[in-house]
């Protein structure tokens, strides 16, 4: 069997994964974010929205995360996977040691961690989408880690809708063709909300004395996994479908 044909049954399978609905622990999570949520006061979800939508807007439109490294044009696709392995491999580690540090200094650094983590995750879609062959400094393909952010930490109503938009890129993306800097079109509230939800349960018991060091590593390192899983399966499915485009 061909590799490409391999990938291809590996996509449907992810697909249906993507349609299941949600575990014990993304309906744990739910349920705590839920009760957590209407507990915080709404200057502190304002403040947490601005702070998701800062650090995403320098992604969009900055080039912070722009890797130094050029586009990779020449690889096959088998290539292409084994380097986000690498990658991903790298990130991890970084991810999980930067969750224990935080999660080892209690409530207070536990608070860094959330951008911390974030602009790790950012850094990490950047690294993907140059090793599949796709250039950041592309506005569309900023657009489309941001809804690889979406399809990676969302519910599974949002996820679907997000892949949808995915599936038809190539008329998703004409959609922000008259886009302004300011990004209005994006629903920011909704998007660090899904985000938000998807993460609090396993964040939550980072601050937790005594394990919180432990559960920090371990939360980061499966945060970045389920994020290299949704990342690479989106380039290959835009590499599959519209070879001509990378």
């Amino acid at each position: 069997m061909k590799y490409e044909e391999r990938v291809r049954m590996e996509l449907v399978l992810w697909e249906k994964t993507l349609s299941k609905r949600g575990g014990v622990l993304e309906q744990t999570s739910k349920a705590f974010s839920t009760s957590l949520n209407r507990a915080i006061p709404e200057k502190v979800h304002h403040t947490i929205t601005q702070t998701i939508k800062s650090i995403v807007k320098a992604v969009i439109v900055g080039a912070r995360f722009t890797p130094n490294r050029p586009v990779e044009t020449a690889l096959t696709l088998e290539q292409r996977d084994q380097l986000a392995e690498k990658i991903n491999s790298q990130y991890k580690k970084i991810a999980a040691a930067e969750g224990a540090g935080t999660g080892a200094g209690g409530l207070l650094l536990g608070v860094v961690d959330f951008p911390a983590l974030l602009a790790i995750k950012m850094k990490f879609l950047f690294e993907i989408a140059h090793t599949y062959g796709f250039d950041t400094k592309e506005i569309s393909e900023r657009l489309y880690i941001l809804y690889i952010f979406q399809l990676a930490f969302s519910s599974r109503e949002h996820r679907m809708r997000t892949f949808k938009a995915m599936k038809s890129w190539n008329q998703t993306r004409l959609q922000w063709a008259d886009e302004t800097d300011d990004f209005r079109s994006i629903d920011w509230q909704t998007l660090q909300q899904e985000y938000r939800d998807s993460i609090d349960f396993r964040k939550m018991l980072q601050l937790l004395p005594g394990i919180g060091a432990i559960v920090g590593a371990w939360a980061n390192y499966g945060l970045l996994e389920e994020l290299h899983t949704a990342a690479s399966n989106a380039y290959r499915m835009r590499l599959l479908d519209d070879p001509v485009e990378a």
